[in-house]
């Protein structure tokens, strides 16, 4: 009986030891952290064996494969001795794959592969696909494999992940694009974290399709200098592409294989440039995928970022107030956030629920001004963002947080509840 440990007792944890337990395997998960109660009595239910708050080296350093989560560094220790060992070290994708047939779209990116995920899932789903959506957003992908399913997988994958892939191969892969980040896990090397993503295409051959952002000078500059095997798909809001997505007049125009596909910009339900490049790589999947048009069409009207639209409160003084107080999640936030076109005064709180803040880190590095904390235990916003914002208050009223809020912003701001 082969032995697999699992480094790190959350989703990717849980689900990964669900499915080895599925598959055979003799299970141990480790977390150096401690592990929440949901996810333990879900071991316990299914006679999983674990620890928390320490990693105990006799339990760890026999497996015979070990499945780290994407937060964990390569350099802690006990990975370091693994790695010494000769052991495989691998992401939960890696391990999960091997017990499906499903076929993955698989979309990383520094910015938008949360908004391109959720939207190409929601074509797909529309589309009358068995479709399951994974990896950094909802159940964990090996949980989903557990329970066999669905036939297509659309995969968000952060760089984390990808580091941690040997035979993955997504049957579609997207780079949204490229922009340094999480540096600190990559010996603040930009090339290295560039090398990270691409490890997305690397398995793919040429039945495959990678499909990227053609006005980003970083990805453009590495498939100069670098060879792809996958059939390549760009996508451009600034020229006009062979085999890809580009603009006409007003027109969103995609060309897969001499099968056309045309769209009015004005009737995309999601706004702003960005969100055009987003809606590029979700229609270039879904016709790789042959959804009918007229669905894509209507998908791509009809989809809802969120639950709900941003609520323009009211304007005082030339700041815009913004409620979006339903945006109880780090995925809800990060919609908020990237929709945001001024600089803005983000009120932020109430119970952390192991959000994982990190995600955001881009969008308040190039959106927010200051962050108002308003909740019961503000410190991991705190470290989080304390050294990418220039002002960082902490209030307990929400009476008090707009005050501040009035002070700090300045006309032509935004405040974002």
């Amino acid at each position: 009986m082969k032995r697999l440990v699992i480094l790190g007792g959350g989703e990717s944890g849980v689900g990964t030891a669900i499915l080895g337990k599925k598959k055979g395997y003799e299970v141990f998960v480790s977390d150096f952290g401690k592990i929440k109660e949901n996810y333990k009595e879900i071991l316990a239910i299914n006679a999983i064996p674990w620890e928390d708050e320490q990693h105990t080296e006799a339990l760890i350093l026999n497996a015979d494969v070990v499945m780290k989560s994407p937060g964990i560094p390569d350099n802690a220790p006990i990975v370091k001795k693994l790695i010494d060992l000769g052991t495989p070290v691998i992401s939960e994708i890696e391990f999960a794959v091997q017990f499906t047939n499903a076929l993955t779209v698989g979309i990383t990116g520094s910015n938008g592969k949360t908004t391109t995920t959720l939207l190409t899932y929601h074509l797909l789903k529309q589309g009358g696909l068995n479709v399951g959506l994974a990896g950094n957003i909802g159940k964990s992908f090996a949980w989903q494999v557990a329970e066999n399913k669905h036939d297509v997988y659309v995969l968000e994958l952060s760089s984390f992940q990808l580091d941690g892939i040997i035979n993955y191969k997504p049957h579609i892969a997207i780079i949204t694009n490229l922009s340094p980040d999480h540096l600190d896990r990559y010996n603040y090397d930009y090339n290295l974290y560039i090398e990270s993503k691409f490890r997305i295409t690397k398995n793919q051959t040429e039945e495959d399709f990678l499909i990227i952002d053609n006005d980003d000078v970083e990805i453009k500059k590495w498939l100069q200098n670098n060879k792809i095997n996958a059939q390549l798909i760009p996508f451009s809001l600034t020229e006009n592409v062979e085999n890809g997505a580009f603009i006409t007049e007003q027109n969103l125009t995609s060309t897969i294989n001499n099968d056309l596909f045309t769209m009015p910009i004005n009737e995309l339900s999601l706004e702003g440039k960005h969100n055009l490049k987003n809606a590029m790589a979700a229609t270039a999947v879904s016709q790789l995928l042959k959804i009918r048009k007229q669905t894509i069409r209507e998908s791509l009207s009809n989809f809802q970022g969120v639950e709900h639209r941003l609520e323009k409160v009211l304007k005082i003084q030339n700041v815009q107030y913004i409620n979006d107080s339903k945006a109880t999640n780090v995925n809800a936030t990060y919609f908020a956030l990237d929709s945001m076109t001024v600089p803005t005064v983000w009120i932020v709180g109430g119970v952390d629920k192991g959000n994982d803040y990190n995600e955001l880190m881009s969008l308040v590095r190039e959106k927010v001004k200051a962050i108002i904390c308003l909740g019961v235990d503000n410190s991991k916003i705190i470290s989080t963002f304390s050294n990418v914002v220039d002002v960082m208050v902490e209030t307990t009223s929400m009476s008090e947080a707009l005050k501040i809020a009035k002070h700090i912003a300045e006309s032509g701001e935004a405040v974002l509840l």
